[in-house]
């Protein structure tokens, strides 16, 4: 059965433009898997050092038939592919970050994968794009996501040209 999955892009490395639109031409060769949609670009601050450039980030639909574990090892060869080094440094800069935002109307806690992304109510770079997909879409837990951006202002965020 599909389910809609968000998935959140980010890079600050090697081109971060040209990172997310191979990273998006990744997602649509997926197997048991369409690319539904995707946001703008949007140039955000750094979440962790200061020292390291902006993120570009995008959020993108997807309708899988994968399991979020399969989809996780999926988006983490994507990311490896696309030459991401993970390293200790939590927050630090990268060439390619794949995240799973939410996952049909699922609620997963293990030591792999926490959806909803554990953080994604305070994040503008989450939010807005995703708001462009589906501004009337609930949370698992109920919440809409018009309550969380009217809580989480634009602050550090530019929405790119196309």
């Amino acid at each position: 059965m599909m389910e809609r999955v968000y998935i959140g892009l980010g890079s600050n490395l090697e081109t971060p433009r040209q990172q997310l639109q191979e990273a998006l031409g990744a997602l649509a060769r997926l197997p048991h898997s369409q690319l539904a949609g995707r946001s703008s670009l949007y140039a955000s601050d750094p979440l962790g050092p200061a020292d390291q450039p902006r993120y570009v980030n995008a959020v993108a639909a997807l309708d899988t038939e994968l399991e979020p574990w399969q989809l996780l090892d999926a988006l983490q060869r994507i990311e490896q592919e696309q030459g991401r080094v993970r390293k200790a440094e939590r927050w630090g800069p990268r060439t390619l970050d794949l995240d799973i935002l939410l996952f049909g109307n699922r609620v997963i806690s293990d030591e792999r994968l926490t959806v909803p992304h554990y953080h994604m109510h305070a994040r503008p770079f989450v939010l807005y794009p995703l708001a462009e997909l589906d501004p009337e879409l609930e949370l698992p837990d109920g919440r809409h996501l018009r309550e969380l951006l009217a809580a989480c202002p634009f602050t550090g965020l530019e929405r790119l040209p196309e």
